[in-house]
């Protein structure tokens, strides 16, 4: 204080004797040059006038007396010369003085102009110099100007030596600012920050001071000389910063104090930096992103400490750098650990990437915009159809009313407001009673107790989506344009998220696909049962899309058909098996699905369908559907169906895609188990060959031979009777092998009497042919041959000749009992191949039983 005192005074004692300095140099000079020049004219002059009158005093009365008149002459004409002395004396004075003030005018001009001209320079150097009152007061161009060059000596030493300082701290900022960068976390940033400024500026302590809400804050890291206090972990509940300080340091604002006592700080502020044995301190703000993140801050504690400019810029540069860094490790922790953020942004952006369900984003979002703007009420209001709609999320301060879920008929709404807001409009209402709201939109805002709102859209997929509406319910608010900015961004990007969340949804069921892709190959892979395929795809896709039903249903020769496999939910009706008569399927639909068409429909009642679907689909209690075809050897096998029973549903384009996608693999799955089957059942014929070629070779009894035959031909095709019919020569014939499961009839030694046979059937069976009829019914049988077969049991047949001796000797016959059969071609071919086989059989029997008969003779 007594230092302060006396640089005051010794000031003031400066301006006082410069204010007593009336004179400037050039009237001094003037002055000088007029008394050299113009004195010793009048001294000559006026001493030259004495003399001649002192000499003229004493001459005078003599000539008196001796001539009165020529006496009186003669004084009269040296009073003349006298006169004549005197003007040009002053006339001699005045030239004198005019070219000197001339002369001195000259001078002092160019010495003035020199003056201005290295005081403009010095006052750009150093403003704040004492020597500008010294020129100020005294206007002495010659002294201002040789001590400005003396100061330019001066500082020209000082600017060399902080230029080698500053080149010293530009590789000493690069070195930190790469230490600082290598560090890829926040705490580690910190770390390195405090250490290595500590080091390179002699600092006895550098901390991080990390603000949290209401400006109170934490010390987070610190480095500090042995000895010192720690200050690591403190947390200040009321840091003391005077009005506006947070605002400056927000903008980028530096604090350089040489003593804290000398600082004008608050008794709270000294207090809590004594605590600490801080005596000088320099604090810079870190600025993470735009917000304030926190304070760098260094102490001196050994001594008082003169910052230096080169200091302070050192220390701001690497606050600044710190905030990079910190940017930077928040955008690495981001992408690796998907983190919590002190953002609003980044907290939306994290929602999105923890959870894609949109109800969670909106609900972090309400939150988080109500902490960050201090509101009262933030809720997201979502429109339907008609712009009326349905708040999907709040959050709001105990003591008002709650809304969430609350339907809002607003038919103020429609009336230009939706390309308002399309457009981006953002409305913000500081008093609800002054805005010139309509009363319907007063009366809304009464309800919900609003002072106050703030409205901005938000958009998704490019159309407005909602609203998101901040409530100041306590009393008007005047919205600040960076809280307007801030909302509106905000809206921005929870538009962005919810895109994001559909996009990544889309990804995830994507991936979906390709694991459901999978799993059912597996399962065509683990099993050729094409019930267990189909039930192990309604099954995964009725998951994948969280719908209500899934189900196959496989077309008939009319277009109707059966469901042959479900997956539903236990509160809706099971539809397994049922058999849909459609009479408006074929009516243009077959060639629509056998192109590949996809039909999703959202709401049943509101797509222009048959009355004919909708009874049939409201007999299942179906609100939504979704329907891909599925194609097998290139042919409209069925339909894959998703039901949407509890409500209407609006099918997303993912799903859509994955659905079809799901559609065409079951159809290449059926292909695949189809080609197995065919593959297996080529296998199956190969081993059956050689198993009846090795009984054949193992004995050469008929009877023994056939009755392998049909037993291993049953097997092989899971069908219910095999025989071998044998024939007479009137084309009648008898039954001599059988084959047939339980619970049919018995028809082996049976004698068939057959009408029918010989018109032009003998020929046929001759010449290689072979019958296969899938429905006894449906084929265009006689009635003698129906009811032949009736008698029997069967429901379909598959018929080869057995060529003996190069002769039709009997038929190889199957049936089918239990219900008709789709015989396949591979059966077909191996049923062929075994028939011929048999007659190979036969006819090596006969010439070895031939051959042993020779030998027996012989």
């Amino acid at each position: 204080m007594s230092q302060s005192f006396s640089q005051n005074q010794a000031r003031r004692n400066r301006q006082q004797k410069l204010g007593q300095q009336k004179w400037s140099l050039k009237t001094k000079a003037i002055v000088w040059a007029l008394s050299i020049s113009v004195f010793p004219v009048v001294a000559i002059g006026t001493a030259t006038y004495y003399s001649v009158t002192n000499l003229i005093t004493k001459e005078i009365p003599q000539i008196r007396q001796d001539n009165a008149r020529s006496s009186t002459e003669t004084e009269l004409a040296l009073q003349r010369q006298l006169s004549l002395l005197l003007t040009g004396t002053g006339i001699t004075a005045i030239l004198a003085g005019a070219i000197a003030v001339l002369l001195a005018n000259r001078v002092m001009s160019r010495v003035s102009n020199a003056a201005k001209i290295s005081n403009i320079i010095k006052n750009k150097l150093r403003p704040d110099s004492e020597f500008t009152e010294v020129f100020i007061g005294s206007k002495d161009e010659l002294v201002m100007l040789e001590r400005n060059i003396s100061l330019f000596t001066e500082l020209l030493s000082v600017l060399m030596q902080e230029k080698e300082a500053e080149a010293d701290y530009s590789q000493l900022l690069m070195k930190i600012t790469r230490w600082v960068r290598e560090s890829f976390n926040e705490e580690d940033v910190l770390k390195t920050t405090s250490e290595e400024i500590r080091k390179a500026l002699s600092i006895d302590r550098v901390t991080i001071f990390c603000f949290n809400s209401n400006s109170n804050g934490t010390f987070i890291t610190e480095s500090v000389a042995p000895g010192l206090p720690k200050i690591f972990g403190v947390t200040v509940s009321d840091p003391g910063f005077e009005a506006g300080y947070l605002e400056k340091y927000q903008n980028g604002s530096i604090r350089a104090i040489d003593d804290i006592h000398q600082a004008d700080l608050s008794d709270a502020d000294i207090e809590l930096l004594q605590q600490f044995a801080v005596k000088s301190n320099l604090v810079a703000p870190i600025l993470k992103g735009k917000e304030l993140f926190g304070l760098l801050i260094g102490h001196q504690c050994s001594r008082v400490r003169f910052w230096q400019q080169s200091e302070i810029d050192l220390f701001a540069q690497i606050a600044i750098q710190v905030g990079f860094a910190l940017d930077y490790a928040k955008l690495l922790k981001q992408v690796d650990t998907k983190a919590d953020k002190a953002q609003v942004f980044i907290e939306t952006t994290r929602s999105i990437r923890q959870s894609l369900n949109e109800e969670d984003v909106l609900k972090t979002t309400v939150e988080e915009v109500r902490k960050v703007l201090g509101t009262d009420r933030v809720l997201v209001y979502s429109f339907d159809a008609n712009w009326s709609g349905i708040i999907i999320a709040e959050s709001v301060v105990p003591g008002y009313p709650k809304v969430l879920r609350s339907e809002i008929q607003d038919v103020c709404f429609g009336q230009g407001y939706v390309e308002k807001y399309q457009s981006g409009r953002v409305v913000a209402t500081n008093n609800i009673y002054e805005s010139s709201l309509a009363d319907c939109h007063i009366n809304l805002l009464e309800s919900f107790a609003v002072k106050a709102n703030l409205v901005a859209p938000i958009l998704k997929d490019e159309q407005l989506f909602g609203l998101l509406i901040a409530h100041h319910c306590s009393r008007p608010r005047d919205w600040q344009q960076p809280e307007i900015d801030l909302f509106a961004q905000i809206a921005m990007q929870v538009g962005f998220a919810l895109d994001h969340a559909r996009l990544v949804q889309r990804i995830d069921a994507e991936g979906l696909q390709n694991r459901l892709l999978v799993d059912i190959i597996a399962s065509i892979r683990q099993s050729l049962n094409e019930e267990d395929v189909l039930k192990t795809t309604v099954e995964e896709v009725r998951k994948v899309l969280s719908t209500d039903r899934v189900m196959v249903y496989s077309f008939d020769a009319n277009w109707s058909g059966i469901i042959i496999a479900e997956s539903v939910v236990l509160t809706y009706p099971k539809v397994l098996q049922s058999e849909i008569q459609d009479p408006c399927f074929g009516q243009g639909y077959v060639e629509q699905y056998q192109c590949g068409r996809i039909l999703a429909i959202n709401n049943i009642y509101e797509v222009g369908l048959a009355d004919c679907h909708i009874s049939l689909l409201e007999s299942f209690g179906v609100k939504a559907n979704l329907v891909a075809p599925i194609l097998k050897d290139e042919q409209l096998f069925g339909l894959l169906i998703a039901h949407q029973c509890s409500r209407p549903r609006d099918w997303q384009q993912s799903e859509i895609d994955l659905f079809g996608q799901i559609a065409m693999q079951v159809g290449f799955a059926l292909d695949h188990a189809r080609l197995l089957q065919r593959i297996e059942a080529e296998s199956m014929r190969s081993k059956l060959m050689v198993d009846i070629i090795r009984k054949i070779r193992e004995s050469l009894n008929e009877e023994d031979v056939i009755k392998t035959t049909v037993e291993e031909v049953r097997k092989a095709l899971s069908t219910d009777r095999v025989l071998v019919y044998s024939f007479y020569a009137n084309w009648f014939g008898i039954i001599i092998a059988e084959s047939v499961v339980s619970g049919y009839p018995k028809v082996l030694r049976s004698k068939i009497q057959d009408p029918c046979f010989t018109e032009g059937y003998v020929e046929k069976y001759q010449s290689g042919r072979v019958v296969a009829i899938n429905n006894i019914y449906k084929a265009g049988l006689a009635d003698c041959h129906i009811s032949l077969l009736e008698s029997f049991a069967v429901k379909a047949n598959l018929v080869a000749p057995i060529i003996k001796d190069d002769q039709l000797f009997g038929l190889l016959i199957a049936h089918q009992c239990s219900s008709p059969r789709d015989w396949q071609q591979p059966e077909i071919d191996l049923f062929t191949q075994i028939a011929m086989q048999v007659g190979f059989t036969l006819d090596h029997a006969r010439l070895l039983q031939a051959y042993e008969t020779a030998e027996a003779s012989a």
